[in-house]
């Protein structure tokens, strides 16, 4: 497909955002307006653009490409997804309300002390900054082979083109722009799955009825795995307990998905925001793993040869951009381009967010909506833009596939030590030795990862999965029951009388 086509559509998606921006924050550019859009955000708009955040581009390409090999076995982790939600819309978000927090982290300073506090915050900004990089760099890969190598444009240029245009319509609006955004963009990525469902189809000579058919009877459409408990990664247990626990760590203690949730009226809203987001989150999965399976059947039948693929990631943009119409091609495009700049742009709004109050104690200022302050929350955002593109270009410069994914692996490893922090918080009565939280928040996953590697692995059959955010929450805690000096004193008095 032509270079200049693609590029042309992303100049008049960008013309939109753009235009949405400018409106959205006409005469709104307060330090409220920006971190919880005035607390009068519409739950039904926050519930179907938290889709777009919730999916970045790498799920948009990877989930997809994993299905050849792991066949619809990630429904499972799905399943646990929205275990996880329930627990977050029935447990955490009426604790957020309760406390009227801006930044979730300001809990850990109530209940467990200054230092967890501080330490919460910076996990949240170290693990989100690098996630949030890595998944804009497998996507900005993409764009640069298919669309800027064609005139030579520098990697460089490309991410720092991203990363402006995404700032200029965050910058004045922060979450009041992104809800009206990511509600665009969500529409844009439903859109695209869909009418790539219906290209395939078409592709293959048969009705989307009978795509869905052969989809049905191939072996792709596998979901649960009951076999060998212990060595499977993609067992269904540990899939569907992994799952739970990493929803409730990476959205219910994450600033960014929190953040949305939390700039509504009331607590019911709230709930009916994160109960109608899950509905279409389980839903719009099964279409991605459809989409899998259509990709897989389409290079079969037509005897494609994709052996020069460098990952199955690349499955997917190569044949809708090489393979199919222009229109399944822009249609793609569209999506992913939907998806990435989704999560990129509440990414860094949240990380914005939290270290305005966290560490810049904006939310203990007299006034929040000084313009001096609002002069310094732009510098922060700015200044999270730039650290983001320097992560990206050491990624680049790093040009191995395996580190890379080491780092994304390291950074996801550090969401169990806060998932450790708030469940030792919000499960028992016991004080803990605040000095000593940081420590045990580097200790956690360093002990888990010296434990897998070196007797785990190479001394049993068992195997973990996604339930290890699970096994680095409970080192975590039981660091902080060890060191305890006792139980609150509230609790302690109750207990004498």
């Amino acid at each position: 497909m032509s270079p200049f086509i693609l590029l042309t559509f992303l100049v008049v998606y960008f013309g939109v955002l753009l235009a949405v921006s400018y409106f959205t924050s006409k005469g709104t550019s307060d330090n409220s307006t920006f971190f919880v859009a005035n607390r009068n955000s519409k739950w039904y708009m926050v519930a179907f653009g938290m889709i777009g955040t919730a999916l970045s581009g790498v799920t948009f390409i990877s989930v997809p490409g994993a299905v050849g090999v792991s066949n619809f076995s990630y429904f499972q982790f799905v399943l646990g997804n929205a275990l996880g939600f329930l627990v977050i819309a029935y447990v955490l978000l009426p604790l957020y309300y309760r406390m009227n927090l801006t930044s979730i982290y300001t809990y850990l300073e109530e209940r467990l002390g200054h230092k967890s506090y501080k330490t919460g915050a910076m996990i949240f900004l170290v693990s989100r900054t690098i996630g949030s990089a890595f998944r804009l760099y497998l996507v900005t890969i993409i764009l640069q082979k298919f669309i800027f190598d064609a005139w030579n444009v520098p990697f460089g240029i490309t991410v720092a083109g991203c990363l402006l245009l995404i700032w200029m319509y965050t910058n004045k609006g922060g979450l009041k722009t992104i809800i009206i955004t990511d509600t665009l963009q969500t529409f844009c990525l439903l859109f695209a799955v869909i009418l790539s469902i219906y290209f395939m189809a078409d592709g293959l000579g048969v009705s989307v009825l009978e795509a869905f058919e052969k989809v049905k009877d191939s072996t792709y459409s596998q979901i649960v795995v009951w076999e060998n408990l212990l060595g499977d990664k993609n067992h269904f247990w540990k899939h569907v307990i992994g799952g739970a626990f990493v929803t409730i760590a990476m959205t219910g203690l994450d600033q960014d998905l929190m953040q949305k949730n939390l700039s509504m009226k009331t607590i019911g809203e709230a709930q009916k925001n994160m109960l109608t987001f899950t509905s279409i989150f389980v839903v719009i999965n099964l279409f991605f793993l459809a989409v899998g399976a259509l990709l897989y059947i389409f290079v079969a039948e037509k005897g494609i040869d994709i052996s020069a693929l460098r990952t199955p990631d690349y499955l997917y943009p190569e044949i809708a951009l090489n393979h199919l119409s222009v229109s399944a091609g822009i249609i793609f495009m569209m999506g992913l381009t939907a998806a990435t700049f989704a999560t990129t742009d509440s990414a860094l709004t949240a990380l914005t967010t939290s270290y305005c109050v966290d560490f810049l104690n904006f939310n203990k200022k007299e006034n929040p909506n000084d313009p001096a302050l609002v002069k310094q929350r732009n510098i922060v955002h700015f200044a999270f833009s730039v650290i983001m593109l320097v992560v990206i270009l050491i990624f680049r410069l790093l040009n191995n596939d395996s580190v890379v994914t080491a780092i994304f692996t390291a950074a996801s490893y550090t969401y169990g030590p806060l998932l450790g922090l708030f469940a030792f918080g919000i499960l028992t009565k016991y004080k803990v030795n605040d000095n000593l939280v940081p420590y045990f928040c580097i200790l956690s996953p360093i002990i888990l990862f010296l434990l897998n590697t070196y007797v785990i692995v190479p001394h049993t059959s068992y195997r973990i999965g996604f339930e290890l955010i699970v096994y680095n929450a409970l080192i975590t805690i039981l660091m902080l029951w060890f060191t305890s000096p006792g139980k609150l004193e509230k609790d302690a008095k109750a207990a004498s009388l």
